[in-house]
């Protein structure tokens, strides 16, 4: 007769093995791959809805305030009159050409401040006589905001492309600088301590044990310069903006274009998720073995 019974706790003896006359039924606890794949499909289906929720709603709310005329369309456009501007200047040409001017001025504004935060900051954190030097000038640097420096900037460079590249170089640096330096500086000691133990000299410890250990610190401060870089292009295209889509909400303040203004601050603001979602990208490529904790 076969008698089905929760498995015991069985003792040193007889660890192992059950008691004779004794059967057990043994039972696939492990998740079906169908019900796996459906629960992920729900999970991410459900986040991107959660995600959607919200904007919807302001967008619908948005539509019905204009629609019920509690907001004037001179103040705030409508979302179909936003799409309308859409369709007008990609009919025109002006937003597939003003995309990569701007584009452009961001990226080598970035590349440029952030190689030259990154070469300060491991300078500074590697070195002591690099923390004297450049540490406390790029302290009082930071504290003064990049739009002030303006003036200076056309006063030094004209009013072309420099003036607007300097503005974003000059808005880079420091996030990169002060992650590099933190991230450096924040090297337990207990591992530089084993690698002396092994033998590793100064160089090898500082490329394959600081640098390493510091590059989370160092990929914040990119991914922290990357949206900064969107910033300061904003202000740096109402520097006698000859292209880009700074020079398309010139003109459209110009002639009291509400439509074409929101719409060039949307495209701001696409733009900034997309170089986001790049250096979330670049982080895991770089960082693979870092684990992504969530509480819930």
């Amino acid at each position: 007769m076969t008698v089905q019974q929760p498995a015991p706790t069985f003792l040193a003896s007889g660890a192992g093995q059950p008691p004779r006359g004794v059967k057990l039924d043994l039972v696939d606890l492990s998740p079906r791959a169908g019900q796996t794949l459906a629960r992920s499909r729900f999970s991410t289906s459900a986040r991107f809805a959660s995600r959607a929720l919200v904007p919807a709603v302001l967008l619908a709310v948005w539509q019905a305030s204009s629609n019920f005329g509690l907001v004037a369309p001179e103040v705030l456009p409508s979302p179909a009159e936003i799409i309308a501007a859409y369709a007008e200047l990609i009919r025109t040409g002006e937003l597939q050409a003003a995309i990569p001017a701007s584009l452009a001025r961001a990226l080598t504004g970035l590349a440029l401040g952030a190689s030259v935060g990154l070469v300060l900051g491991l300078f500074a954190g590697l070195w002591r006589v690099g923390e004297e030097l450049f540490d406390a000038p790029l302290q009082m640097l930071r504290t003064i905001p990049f739009i002030a420096m303006i003036p200076l900037f056309i006063i030094w460079f004209g009013i072309g492309e420099q003036a607007k590249i300097a503005l974003i170089f000059g808005a880079t640096i420091f996030p990169v600088y002060l992650n590099t330096y933190s991230g450096v500086r924040g090297v337990d000691q207990k591992l530089i301590e084993a690698a002396r133990v092994f033998g590793l000299s100064h160089g090898r410890i500082a490329t394959r044990v600081i640098i390493p250990t510091a590059l989370p610190s160092i990929l914040v401060g990119l991914r922290f310069a990357a949206g900064v870089s969107l910033l300061a292009l904003v202000a740096a295209e109402q520097i006698n903006a000859r292209s880009g889509i700074g020079f398309i909400l010139i003109n459209a303040n110009q002639n009291q274009r509400t439509d074409i203004i929101i719409a060039g601050i949307i495209v701001y603001a696409l733009l900034g998720i997309a170089i986001d979602l790049v250096m979330r990208v670049v982080e895991r490529l770089a960082l693979p073995w870092r684990p992504s904790l969530v509480l819930a």
